[in-house]
């Protein structure tokens, strides 16, 4: 009987796709405010503008260290996170100011990332492989097609929080391959346009 319960147990746990969190749990009062805003601003986004996904977002913290989670799956009608990784940043964010302060750019050759609203558009096969191409929506990131920033996977980037910051990008959001597979079924399966925020 005791290996009937461990084997429905295990088989139970398989079909578990996402990590199913509460937001209170895993954000801290701060972070839970900013990400709220800043999830205020997409349904009002998507309200206004057709053609975008009214069931899901993603939100991209980037003031939350890159050794921890800070890529945000956002279910917009529970309002819950359902699933979250790491993301790297540009190599030109970085100051080397104690306190990790970034800082941000939409000029071509900047190596930076940029703040502000993308729409995902269709996937291509690059460098990395499969990746997303990113429209940026603001004036702080509308050259991103021009600077050919991507959704895209990368090996060096872990699956699991760390202690230590991880790999830096080339200003492209740039997240490991098992959490890229998640991302991708979500994007690949939605019937309209996606939304990614990054926000500091």
């Amino acid at each position: 009987m005791r290996i009937f319960f461990i084997a429905l147990l295990l088989s139970l746990s398989s079909f578990t796709t996402y990590n199913v969190t509460d937001k209170k749990d895993l954000l801290s009062e701060v972070e839970l405010v900013r990400l709220n805003d800043h999830v205020n601003e997409i349904k009002s986004f998507t309200a206004a503008n057709h053609g975008y996904s009214k069931k899901v977002a993603f939100l991209l913290d980037m003031k939350i260290k890159s050794g921890k989670n800070r890529f945000f799956v956002y279910d917009l009608e529970n309002q819950r996170i359902i699933d979250q990784g790491l993301v790297a940043h540009g190599s030109g964010s970085e100051t080397g100011i104690k306190g990790d302060i970034l800082q941000f750019s939409n000029q071509p050759n900047s190596n930076c990332s940029s703040l502000g609203r993308y729409c995902i558009e269709k996937s291509y096969n690059g460098v990395f492989g499969k990746a997303f191409r990113l429209n940026g929506l603001d004036q702080t990131n509308n050259n991103a097609m021009k600077r050919a920033i991507v959704l895209h996977r990368y090996k060096e980037v872990p699956d699991e929080e760390k202690e230590y910051y991880i790999i830096n990008s080339h200003g492209c959001p740039m997240v490991s391959e098992v959490f890229f597979k998640r991302l991708e079924k979500i994007i690949d399966s939605s019937d309209s346009k996606i939304m990614l925020y990054m926000y500091y």
